[in-house]
C-alpha cells in the first residue's frame, strides 16, 4: 500500500504505516530541512513516537494532532534509559496495534544502537522499516564546511566512536592503525576523552600540527565550529567552551574549511579559492 490522500503535503506513493509496525527512522544532524521525505511521511501517521535527545523540537513539531511523543533520549553522565527498557516500550506499543516510530539523530546504524533495537523486534515478531537518515559525521561536516573526502586529501576516511559501552575510550581499537592508515578520522561522542585519543593518535605517528575541526550542535542555529590542531585540541575545545553534541574531523580536509565555510559566507566570511595551496590549471584541464 502507498500513501495517496492522507497528507497533500507529501508526494504521492510513499508507504502507509500499518498498525502493529515500528519505523526505525534517523532524523538526520539536526536541521528539521535534512529530514527525509520517509521519516517526516512516517512523523504524520506514527500514533507514538519514541524520540531521542538530539532529535530537534522543531521535527516533534510534525507529529500528528493526537500522538504521543515518549522521550528516549541517552546523554553522556546523565540519568538515561536502559536500551533494554526502549525495546521493550517499542514492542509494547506495536503489539498494542499502534503504529510506533522510533526517532533517532543522525542515522540509526550509525552508533546510533538501531541494530540492536531492531534485532529486538526481530526477536518479538514485531515488523519493521529501516529509514536511514543523514548522519552528523557527514552531514554535520558539510554544515561546517568540512568535507568528508577531497581528492586532493584522502581516499580514505574512518568513522569511530569516543567511547566503548563502558564510558571509556574504546580499547577495542587498533589507534596505532587508524593513526598510519586513515588520512581522515571522523569521530563521534569523543569530547570526554579527547585528549588521551589525541595522545594516542599523536604516538601512533600524527602530528601534533595535523588540522583538527570540531563543529558542536551540527546543522543547527547554534552550530559552533573550532579550527584546532591535534596537538592543542582539547586544551582549545576546553578553553572554548565547546561541549557535546560535537563530531571532531582529524586530517588535512579540515583546511578546506578556508574555502567552503559556506554559512561563513553568508556572514561575510571571505572565503579562500585555494586552501591546500594547491593552485593548478585543474579546472581549464578537466574542461579539456
Amino acid at each position: 500500500m502507498t500513501v495517496k490522500e492522507h497528507d497533500n503535503t507529501l508526494p504521492a506513493g510513499l508507504p502507509v504505516f500499518e498498525p502493529g509496525w515500528v519505523w526505525l527512522a534517523g532524523a538526520g544532524p539536526g536541521d528539521p530541512g535534512l529530514l527525509t521525505l520517509h521519516a517526516l511521511n512516517g512523523l504524520r501517521q506514527a500514533d507514538v513516537v519514541v524520540y531521542d535527545a538530539l532529535v530537534d523540537q522543531s521535527i516533534l513539531d510534525w507529529v500528528k494532532p493526537g500522538a504521543s511523543a515518549d522521550y528516549a533520549g541517552k546523554r553522556g553522565g546523565k540519568p538515561s534509559p536502559k536500551q533494554r527498557d526502549i525495546t521493550l516500550k517499542l514492542i509494547e506499543h506495536a503489539r498494542a496495534g499502534k503504529r510506533v516510530l522510533r526517532l533517532k539523530g543522525g542515522d540509526p546504524f550509525v552508533f546510533g544502537r538501531g541494530g540492536e533495537e531492531a534485532l529486538g523486534l526481530v526477536d518479538a515478531g514485531v515488523p519493521f522499516r529501516i529509514i536511514p537518515g543523514i548522519t552528523a559525521g557527514i552531514g554535520g561536516l558539510a554544515y561546517a564546511g568540512i568535507p568528508a573526502t577531497h581528492r586532493d586529501c584522502n581516499q580514505a576516511v574512518t568513522f569511530l566512536t569516543g567511547h566503548d559501552q563502558t564510558g571509556l575510550t574504546p580499547d577495542a581499537v587498533n589507534w596505532d592503525g587508524i593513526a598510519r592508515g586513515s588520512p581522515v578520522i571522523v569521530m563521534y561522542m569523543a569530547m570526554k576523552h579527547l585528549e588521551t585519543i589525541a595522545g594516542k593518535l599523536i604516538a601512533g605517528g600524527r602530528s601534533v600540527d595535523e588540522p583538527v575541526g570540531i563543529v558542536c550542535n551540527a546543522s543547527l542555529k547554534t552550530q559552533r565550529v573550532l579550527e584546532t590542531t591535534l596537538g592543542k585540541c582539547s586544551a582549545e575545545a576546553e578553553a572554548a567552551g565547546i561541549e557535546p553534541p560535537a563530531i571532531v574531523c582529524v586530517g588535512e580536509v579540515v583546511r578546506l574549511r578556508q574555502g567552503l565555510d559556506w554559512l561563513g559566507a553568508l556572514s561575510g566570511r571571505v572565503l579562500d579559492s585555494d586552501p591546500l595551496g594547491l593552485r593548478t590549471d585543474r579546472l581549464s584541464a578537466d574542461a579539456g
